[in-house]
């Protein structure tokens, strides 16, 4: 019995003795660089056809392809123009797939990072009539992912929620932590107002318009939850509707007079550079059934109009925030630390955006088609701002991403930025007449793929050790079980330890005295108290030196602790230093990679201008063999011609020789026939003038010269087929002059024609040799100008 006692005044003694020692504080969370990224996680679901007689346009031809080939009726309208084409996603979804088998694979990764203080987004995307409502909401019996992520999320923190009001918002997208007794205070203002109403502590009979979503057999829930944390769910629900945010949660008054249309929200940066809706109301809640029931409160007040193509067509995009705040506990598990810089609030958005439409096939007009322009414009923004995203990441560059043109980009540029995961559901619809719009959204799915999304930092570690709450509660149940076991009360007051200890005294023996001359009765009463104040004494003296061992005990582990904490802080001192020289070393390394990036975007560059130039140079290469060929034909062609003409002019020139030699012997053929003429007129004068010496003897007939040969020419056939005689010296007539002073008549005019015949001969060779100079210069004129 008194070992028993002593162990469990020990337990108390520490007990009381740890929970007056100080909590250690967890240093603040620092920001790290973060080189890791992982791709934006695209889906593709397709929803069934709405009749067995429409046309189909896509084919699913594995788990990550599908293919979409157009309709008939468009292939005779383009002549043939679209070909089957081909998409791969992460994963695609038929139109077998339920709604569980999609929440496993796409939105469950998600709220595991949520309750790890991750954060999320997950939108659908598509056409009008797509599915993508059906997809985030579904229908009772066919819970959609909101519910099942609700359900889910709920299953898992449930028993380690806190208190209604422990965790306030501050209206700057952070949260604060109340003491109990501020938060028993708005408890019981909640309770006294009658329009707010309670959260149901089980699962109770819901509204008939979301009672049913999930079965009991698909609920699900985390196993790697941390149980020295407390939690508390807040959610918030807004809507873009012609590029206005409105908060779909908001209490306005009513005033049937003069209502008053919902006034818009702005968009607010905290002090991390996160942006958030300000002015937007998050309301607490404790369970699934209550989430549902604000989501589906806000959704009634959601913009859903009618359509050619869809009956209830989302005219704007909803998104529906799921914010979770943790916070540990204190050293003995029992109570929250109160220190801001200990919460850590993650959220998980859950985007519905309006599908995108064609005026032509809406046939909207009015409010309608103005719905349809920003619808189309946001969506477009969306894509703009994709499209830049790849073009920094895969080439390198810093262009500016245009968040700001549009409410639904600025209000998640925080995601594409690196502050969580980010995953896309394609929905579409396979009908034939829907193929132009899914070809654009396939494009627009393809190039999400390609951008990368830094990856989200872990959480820091706490410093406290792990485990603190169920040590908490089994101290409890042990001391609770052993008091019960002794007869005390079960709440360990010191009233139990007293009648303990009076119990283990010795008896007091009966005191009742009927005798004034009684002298025994109280000598023994006086022997029994002294027997009890010995017995006392040695259970004083006892319990100090337990005490005394005790507190030697707990001085020795105090110094143990101190030692040990010491340590912590030197290795934690040595962590920091070498977190420190990891962050710089990322830091380098992101700056060599953005360094490798950049010249490997150069030396593409580089590559494509040289190879522009090497094209360039064998284009000009060939053209210049070509030309330097060419030039060698003519260059034979030009000496061929030369040849050619060399020839022709060797011929020419000996033609015309022959000829001109023709023509100048015919030439002198006549000039001498004609010189002959006159000769004989010469010798008949000359026989006129010697008649008057000798009459006695008769004149002489002149001979005409041999047509044969002549001492004085040769003979050559002439054109006409006669003989010409060709003189080559010319007979020289000697006459004598008579005696006596004068000369007769006839021998003045016999030398009058002797000068005649010189001048004439010395004529016809002038002209001769002229003419054979210029024949020779005009052939060698004209071989020039072949030339």
């Amino acid at each position: 019995m008194n070992a028993v006692r002593k162990q469990y005044l020990i337990i108390i003694y520490c007990f009381v003795t740890y929970s007056k020692g100080k909590t250690p504080r967890r240093p603040g969370p620092k920001k790290a660089a973060n080189i890791d990224k992982d791709p934006v996680g695209v889906y593709c679901r397709i929803r069934p056809l709405g009749g067995e007689d429409e046309e189909c346009c896509v084919e699913m031809i594995s788990s990550s392809t599908i293919q979409l080939h157009a309709p008939d009726g468009l292939k005779a309208n383009r002549n043939g123009e679209y070909k089957e084409t081909q998409y791969s996603f992460k994963k695609v979804f038929g139109i077998n797939t339920s709604q569980i088998e999609l929440f496993e694979d796409i939105a469950k990764p998600l709220v595991e990072d949520l309750i790890h203080c991750k954060n999320g987004l997950l939108f659908t995307y598509g056409v009008t009539g797509s599915g993508k409502t059906f997809t985030m909401t579904g229908s009772p019996g066919e819970g959609g992912l909101l519910p099942r992520s609700l359900d889910m999320l709920f299953n898992s923190i449930g028993p380690f929620q806190a208190k209604r009001f422990v965790f306030k918002p501050d209206d700057k997208n952070g949260l604060e932590i109340q003491s109990q007794v501020d938060a028993l205070l708005e408890r019981q203002k909640r309770d006294s107002q009658q329009s707010v109403p309670k959260t149901p502590s089980s699962r109770q009979k819901a509204d008939p318009e979301f009672a049913d979503m999930i079965s009991s057999e698909e609920a699900c829930k985390s196993e790697s939850v941390d149980d020295d944390c407390c939690y508390s769910v807040f959610v918030s629900y807004i809507e873009i509707y012609n590029n206005y945010i409105y908060d779909l949660l908001e209490e306005a008054p009513y005033d049937p007079i003069r209502p008053k249309p919902p006034q818009s929200k702005i968009l607010r940066e905290d002090q991390n550079h996160n942006m958030y809706v300000a002015g937007c109301t998050e309301v607490e809640v404790k369970s699934t059934e209550e989430a549902f029931e604000v989501f589906w409160k806000g959704q009634k007040k959601r913009r859903i109009a009618n359509t050619q193509l869809n009956r209830e067509s989302s005219r704007s995009h909803s998104v529906f925030t799921v914010k979770l705040a943790q916070a540990p506990l204190d050293a003995d598990g029992d109570h929250i630390l109160q220190d801001k810089n200990q919460v850590n609030v993650s959220q998980l958005c859950l985007v519905d955006l309006a599908g995108s439409e064609r005026t032509s096939r809406t046939r909207a007009e009015g409010s309608r088609l103005r719905e349809a322009g920003n619808i189309n414009q946001s969506l477009m923004t969306l894509r703009t701002c994709i499209e830049v995203l790849r073009e920094n990441q895969m080439c390198g560059t810093n262009k500016m991403v245009p968040y700001r043109d549009s409410k639904v980009t600025h209000l998640f540029k925080n995601y594409f930025d690196g502050e969580g995961k980010v995953r896309m559901i394609v929905c579409v619809n396979p009908k034939a007449d829907d193929y132009e719009e899914t070809m654009l959204v396939m494009r627009f799915a393809e190039m999400t793929q390609e951008v990368e999304v830094a990856r989200p930092v872990d959480r820091p570690i706490c410093g406290l050790a792990a485990g603190r709450r169920y040590r908490n509660q089994a101290f409890k149940d042990e001391l609770s079980r052993r008091l019960e076991e002794r007869g005390g009360p079960s709440n360990g007051d010191d009233p139990a330890l007293m009648n303990q200890l009076i119990e283990s005294l010795p008896a007091l023996p009966g005191s009742e005295l009927v005798d004034p001359a009684d002298d025994q009765t109280l000598p023994r009463l006086i022997e029994v108290l002294e027997r009890r104040h010995r017995v006392r004494q040695m259970m004083a003296e006892q319990f100090n030196k337990t005490a005394t061992s005790l507190k030697s005990m707990l001085q020795q582990f105090d110094s143990q602790h101190n030692a040990k904490d010491t340590f912590l802080h030197e290795q934690q001192s040595k962590l920091n230093e070498k977190d420190k020289l990891i962050l710089n070393q990322r830091s380098e390394i992101e700056r060599l990679e953005k360094k490798s990036k950049t010249l490997e975007y150069k030396i593409d560059i580089l590559q494509k201008t040289t190879d522009m130039y090497e094209q360039d140079k064998r284009s000009l290469q060939q053209e210049l063999e070509t030309r330097e060929q060419r030039l060698q034909r003519e260059l034979s062609e030009r000496r061929r011609m030369e040849q050619r003409m060399q020839g022709v002019v060797t011929d020419t020139r000996l033609k015309w020789e022959k000829e001109c030699e023709r023509r100048v012997n015919a030439k002198q053929l006549e000039m001498q026939n004609k010189l002959w003429v006159k000769d004989e007129k010469l010798k008949q004068l000359k026989a006129i003038v010697t008649e008057s010496s000798s009459n006695s003897s008769g004149p002489e007939k002149p001979e005409r010269p041999s047509r044969e040969r002549d001492r004085n020419g040769n003979v050559f056939k002439t054109r006409g087929g006669g003989q010409a005689v060709q003189f080559t010296d010319i007979e020289t007539l000697k006459q004598e002059c008579p005696t006596g002073p004068r000369m007769p008549h006839g021998s003045v005019f016999l030398c009058t024609c002797v000068e005649q015949y010189k001048i004439i001969y010395n004529t016809v060779n002038t002209w001769t040799k002229c003419s054979l100079g210029c024949m020779k210069s005009l052939l060698q004129t004209l071989f020039y100008l072949k030339m």
